[in-house]
């Protein structure tokens, strides 16, 4: 029986180490993803909540680190009471709060593990439930298990863990994400991404027809309206989504100009190169010296090479003309879509580089290279090698290799004091 209950706890132990562990990297290599998420559901709550959204980023950083250090710590066995308190205290809060966005769906996608892995709302809670059963299970058996480590190691180990979770959402913060979920990573094909196969599943809708006779509505089907019956007369109809159709990767992306109106299929059949600066909102933006030299020397190695160049936002007419007047008038400025400029990049302002519809490379701005030849002999003409295996493997590297040197020290000396 004890044998039963050792298994139980390992179990349980290790699959809610590995949950936390995969739901706080994902929102680690990416917080600014994770801000935005959180702003969604400060959104959703009310205009009261809307005024804590200036603390998303610190949140999401927060709620990443304690995710993935909580998992990181219970799936090695690292001080299991605390973290596995931890755990529940945060499932706690999450699981009602899932609930309540499976009941009313104020948002799509909730966003716990971020763009890699996208369930549904009600898939989400239930996910909860399961992680409440085993974390319980975890306190039940809890009595089983005796780590091996000092409590000075562990509290070591612990603290790296979360400088390392620190250190990784500083780095993405200040670069880009060291894997790229979204449909626009480098790679991707932007019209391929925005096609609908032709055996995709259609919306379901369920649709009432309000037909009037002798004063009295009565709701009908499409199948049983009265089509041939002249006394009824015609009101209104009412459709509800009953089950949502397939939805392209890409599906809201559009380029809106001021002079030529919406040219996206124009940009999406150009053979040519083109650049795209992002900024979902000039107003957030300090054009210093530094990034108006970028734009500008950028601009003009367009121009010289006969590239195409967008600066695409959703800011107000007001920041746009500031942006024309401190920084070009020469770029054509596209309105588009606040949330997709978000998804395409997380830094603002960054530059997407395109070819044929085809992101060939992205940078945040500070970052942009000095292009000395076009493109077409140049190796940041073709798609960029994003290397994010070697990434993940070097991230995991460096926090793995110290705390597995430091676990084998310990066991050495405490063997030898025993």
């Amino acid at each position: 029986m004890e044998s039963v209950k050792k298994i139980v706890f390992l179990i349980a132990r290790l699959i809610v180490g590995a949950v936390f562990t995969f739901s706080g990297f994902v929102k680690i290599i990416d917080p600014w993803g994770t801000a935005y998420k959180i702003q969604d559901y400060l959104e959703a709550m009310g205009e009261f909540f809307m005024n804590f959204s200036s603390f998303a980023f610190v949140a999401s950083v927060i709620l990443a680190t304690v995710e993935l250090a909580v998992g990181a710590n219970l799936f090695f066995g690292i001080r299991v009471r605390q973290n596995a308190f931890v755990a529940a205290v945060l499932m706690l809060f999450m699981t009602p709060l899932t609930l309540w966005i499976a009941i009313e769906n104020p948002v799509h996608d909730c966003g716990c593990f971020g763009d890699a892995v996208v369930i549904s709302n009600w898939a989400t809670f239930w996910k909860n439930v399961v992680l409440v059963v085993l974390i319980a299970l975890i306190f039940i058996f809890l009595k089983t298990y005796r780590c091996r480590l000092t409590k000075t190691c562990q509290w070591i180990i612990e603290g790296f863990t979360v400088l390392c979770a620190l250190g990784l959402s500083g780095y993405c913060y200040r670069s880009l994400p060291i894997v790229d979920f979204r449909p626009y990573h480098i790679g991707a094909d932007i019209r391929k991404g925005m096609e609908i196969p032709d055996d995709a599943e259609q919306d379901v809708y369920d649709t009432k027809l309000i037909y009037e006779k002798n004063g009295v509505q009565k709701e009908f089907t499409i199948d049983n309206y009265p089509a041939n019956d002249s006394t009824w007369r015609f009101v209104d109809q009412k459709s509800v989504l009953v089950k949502q159709g397939y939805v392209p990767p890409i599906h809201d992306f559009m380029i809106d100009t001021e002079d030529d109106g919406d040219v996206t299929e124009e940009f999406l059949d150009d053979k040519g190169y083109t650049f795209l600066i992002i900024s979902y909102d000039l107003s957030k933006v300090n054009f210093n010296d530094q990034k108006r030299e970028k734009i500008t020397d950028l601009n003009a190695f367009a121009l010289k090479n006969g590239y195409n160049m967008y600066l695409l936002t959703a800011s107000v007419d007001e920041d746009i003309q500031n942006f024309r007047n401190t920084v070009s008038q020469d770029i054509v400025v596209g309105l588009t879509d606040k949330i997709t400029l978000k998804t395409i990049i997380r830094y603002n302002p960054g530059v997407v580089l395109v070819k044929d519809g085809v992101i060939i490379n992205k940078w945040p701005l500070p970052d942009v290279p000095e292009f000395k030849v076009p493109l077409e002999k140049s190796k940041y003409g073709i798609v960029a090698p994003t290397h994010e295996r070697r990434n993940v493997l070097v991230a995991l590297l460096i926090w793995l290799i110290p705390m597995l040197v430091l676990s084998v020290m310990d066991l050495k000396l405490n063997r030898g004091r025993d």
